[in-house]
């Protein structure tokens, strides 16, 4: 007979909405179909995306510049409706049938860029002429925004559900669930390895019906083992809307505003018991920033009607805790948007500026300048285990942390790393067009030096991923109120959202300034009489600026306190 220890303590349940089973569901027994869902949807995200700008550039007609805003504006929106994701899965679909759901939208979206790209009559090229009509243009945007959505409800979900399977009451479970969300980054650039590397050639020398129907397939496939796993899988139940919890802290805040709160914590409004009144979520402590809103938790005489608590004019020292987490994760949130802007240049400037570029691998072989992205995986393929196997416990000799750099140390030297990376792109576009200049090789094709040269640059983009984007994951997950981490990790993707809407801000701007008095610009079609160079500079000095930033930011950074468990 199975006894309480048995069952996990975190609220979880099992598919069938019964208390999960520690022996039956979660941990690495469960973990592998999460991994194995996110390698594929991963392979499909970018086996259509890591060549889009080439595919909007030459297909649809539309200028390096304009293909480049297209194709950061999209992927801004793959990272923005994650908030739509998350919103539905924390407050009333859960997780798991929030990613199956969105999967099918993806599906959906994938199959139509499939056909947009090989059915005679809406795909835009024929005969070997591309001359896109409006209706051809709009199957192509259609397809891809509905892809943004379907990725959207499933971003958010898939890293938090896959760390929803190891209890953070049991330690042992504890420890591992910081391997896991190496592991699951890992995973993410499996499929991204397959993409960059296969996926690109087919689309460059085979034919972008098959490129984008390869990548469906996967998405197809990504769903299968999604499913193959749900009965060991452990479910965190939704637990209402957690944007109605954070407006009743607001407003009963601003009712008591001329309250005075009292000195005493232990005066603040709380349930007696041990669990909190929030369904899935542990009780928080008190802290001691933010004390506006604790007049949230102090209770007057109007407060309850007929023994009922109206949670417009009172709330729990749980609840108020919970809106301030949120607030105090949000200076942190900030400083990733110029890292991902960063990142970001991996799908624009750094394959325009492989385009002109020396790319032939012996005499009947061209690499696609999209390829490169390869070396920025395997940069992670071999990073991410490393930092688990080898730097973390170095690193904890000299610390005495458990996970050898805390989550903040974690991404702030990632954001050092992405300066360097910036600052070895920008030497490289300075040697090129040195090449041009004293040569005058403004008319060929590409400059004789080899693409290779490339390497460095996504290797140590790579690298920074590694400390920055996985300890962001792990960090808002960890962060985050237990009845929020989707709503959290959706936060936490919208950087990257941001990030390619600064890229986009950045080269329009640049762009509008730069080609004043008829002169061609810093990023014009053709880059040899352009000033590439000239934009890295400009987003390593913003790097340095935000790392520094950074920093004021994590000393004065708090970290959440639990107190109860349900």
């Amino acid at each position: 007979m199975d006894s309480d220890d048995d069952y996990t303590k975190d609220g979880t349940v099992d598919i069938y909405k019964k208390p999960a089973n520690k022996k039956k569901t979660g941990t690495w027994k469960a973990c592998p179909y999460i991994l194995g869902d996110e390698a594929c949807e991963r392979l499909a995200y970018y086996g259509m995306s890591t060549n889009l700008v080439n595919y909007i550039h030459e297909r649809l007609n539309l200028g390096i510049a304009a293909s480049s805003k297209a194709v950061s504006n999209w992927s801004g929106t793959c990272y923005v409706t994650p908030l739509i994701g998350a919103f539905l899965a924390d407050a009333y679909l859960g997780r798991y049938w929030t990613i199956a759901g969105f999967s099918f939208l993806y599906i959906i979206g994938m199959t139509l860029l499939t056909l947009s790209a090989s059915v005679k009559g809406i795909r835009p090229c024929n005969n070997g002429t591309c001359n896109p009509t409006l209706s051809q243009k709009t199957a192509f945007f259609v397809s891809i925004y509905l892809i943004a959505f379907g990725t959207g409800g499933i971003k958010p979900c898939v890293s938090s559900f896959g760390a929803d399977q190891f209890d953070d009451n049991d330690e042992n479970e504890k420890k591992k669930k910081s391997s896991f969300f190496n592991w699951f980054y890992l995973s993410i650039n499996v499929g991204a390895l397959i993409a960059s590397s296969a996926l690109v050639y087919i689309q460059s020398n085979v034919g972008w019906g098959l490129g984008f129907g390869v990548p469906a397939a996967a998405m197809a496939t990504a769903l299968v083992f999604f499913f193959s796993g749900t009965r060991l899988y452990r479910l965190q139940p939704p637990a209402g809307s957690p944007l109605t919890r954070i407006v009743q802290v607001f407003v009963a805040s601003i009712r008591k505003c001329h309250v005075k709160t009292p000195h005493d914590e232990t005066l603040l409004y709380e349930t007696a018991d041990t669990e909190s009144i929030i369904v899935a979520s542990r009780k928080l402590e008190h802290s001691d920033q933010f004390r506006f809103f604790d007049k949230a938790a102090v209770e007057g005489e109007s407060d309850k009607v007929n023994g009922s608590v109206n949670p417009w004019r009172l709330c729990t020292v749980t609840q108020v805790e919970e809106v301030k987490s949120i607030i105090r994760l949000l200076p942190i949130w900030a400083t990733g948007i110029v890292f991902s802007c960063v990142y970001g240049q991996m799908s624009t400037m750094f394959v325009n500026q492989g385009n002109v570029m020396d790319n032939n691998m012996g005499p009947h072989f061209r690499i696609p300048s999209a390829c490169l992205s390869i070396f920025d995986t395997v940069s992670v393929i071999f990073w991410a285990p490393v930092y688990d196997r080898v730097i973390v416990p170095m690193a904890r000799k000299y610390t005495g942390h458990e996970r050898g750099f805390t989550q903040l140390q974690r991404m702030g030297i990632g954001l050092v790393i992405s300066v360097f990376a910036m600052a070895c792109a920008a030497v490289l576009e300075t040697i090129r067009l040195d090449m041009v200049r004293k040569n005058n090789y403004y008319d060929l094709e590409y400059v004789p030096l080899s693409i290779f040269w490339q390497v460095p640059q996504y290797f140590l983009i790579g690298c920074a991923e590694v400390f920055t984007f996985i300890g962001q994951l792990e960090f808002f997950y960890d962060q985050a109120p237990d009845a929020m981490r989707s709503l959290c990790s959706a936060l936490c993707l919208t950087t990257t959202a941001l990030g390619s809407y600064l890229s986009s801000l950045l080269v329009t701007i640049v762009m509008n300034v730069t080609t004043r008095h008829g002169k061609f610009g810093w990023i014009p079609d053709d880059l040899n009489r352009g000033h590439l160079d000239y934009f890295y500079w400009l987003l390593a000095f913003l790097s340095i600026i935000n790392f520094f930033v950074y920093l004021w930011i994590s000393k004065w950074y708090t970290y959440k306190k639990i107190t109860g468990k349900i």
